[in-house]
């Protein structure tokens, strides 16, 4: 008697293979980040945007490419999600076998042409000063080796504080992105800005009123549409502003690594 055995390949159809991302790392030196999604990509068609950490399904086979966006949630909205335009893509080649999970580390970094307005209150130049209707300046503090910006209104008669950039004549417009990276810590709110410079006149651009938070977090305040319309402005200056909240005794705000990035 001969038996003969067949061997059928299983059916795998519809099971999924599954990714584990905990992190996206940002590989530059000791740059902040705040990475909050995955834009993930296969063969270059969008698999979804998943909240960090996350672990998903993929449907898919054998070797493809892995592509993964770093995203964060512009001006702090959570409903505001998006790739950032200036943070590399990571690519891996991945074999995509059902049921089995495997974890991927994506790393980014800023792309080679993206020019920045840097100030890290490191070096005795620095490239903020207060405006003229601020009526404080701040101070330079040091934390765990770090130095950072402080300002603080306490009194009766003292009403405001605000700071603006020197000014930006190299901004990109026509829909360029231009965006403030800014690292802080406040008990109140405070405002982001942009001066717009025309050889005649000064116009003042209200964006963001930033909640308070009790340990350091990072912004990405969005400048792109305010930057763009500023058409025939000879130069642009960003601001932060502080107003006296009387129900506090004090109102303080501490703030670092401020980068204009276009």
């Amino acid at each position: 008697m001969f038996v003969i055995v067949s061997c059928q390949k299983e059916d795998t159809d519809g099971i999924p293979a599954y990714i584990k991302i905990d992190t996206i790392t940002l590989d530059d030196g000791n740059t902040t980040s705040n990475i909050t999604d995955a834009w993930v990509y296969v063969n270059d068609q969008l698999q979804g945007v998943y909240e960090l950490p996350a672990k998903f399904p993929v449907l898919e086979e054998e070797v493809q490419t892995l592509r993964i966006k770093a995203g964060i949630k512009a001006n702090g909205i959570a409903s505001s999600r998006i790739p950032y335009p200036f943070y590399t893509s990571y690519f891996k080649d991945v074999n995509f076998t059902p049921n089995e999970s495997r974890t991927i580390s994506p790393t980014t970094n800023y792309l080679e042409n993206a020019e920045f307005e840097f100030e890290d209150f490191e070096g005795n130049s620095e490239k903020l000063a207060i405006t003229p209707i601020s009526d404080v300046n701040y101070e330079k503090l040091t934390e765990n080796s770090n130095s950072f910006a402080f300002a603080s209104l306490s009194s009766d008669t003292l009403f405001t504080f605000e700071i603006a950039t020197d000014s930006l004549t190299n901004l990109p417009q026509a829909g360029a992105p231009v965006f403030l990276e800014l690292d802080y810590k406040s008990n109140t709110q405070f405002l982001v800005g942009v001066y717009v410079n025309y050889p005649q006149s000064v116009i003042q651009k209200d964006l963001l009123w930033i909640t308070p938070k009790q340990d350091w977090n990072k912004i990405y305040v969005n400048l792109t549409s305010t930057i763009s319309e500023g058409i025939n402005a000879s130069s642009f200056k960003v601001f932060i502003g502080m107003k006296r909240d009387f129900s506090l005794t004090e109102n303080t705000l501490s703030f670092d690594n401020l980068k204009v990035v276009y």
